[in-house]
């Protein structure tokens, strides 16, 4: 998802999507672990997917507060 999209949602919106990313993350690691997974690379896009999601809502929650 791209940033610009994900600074448009409500709070409550980025955080169900950092949930979805959250459950990828998990099936993501299942399959690695089990041998499955063939694109390694993924479990490095959905960590920084995670990562930004995280700062963004982080940037909405201040706003909120602030």
């Amino acid at each position: 998802m791209l940033i610009d999209k994900l600074r448009s949602l409500k709070k409550n919106k980025i955080y169900e999507q950092l949930i979805i990313f959250y459950r990828e993350q998990f099936n993501l690691k299942m399959q690695f672990s089990s041998g499955k997974l063939k694109q390694t690379h993924l479990l490095k896009k959905i960590r920084k997917q995670i990562s930004r999601t995280k700062t963004i809502f982080m940037e909405k929650r201040h706003e909120d507060n602030g």
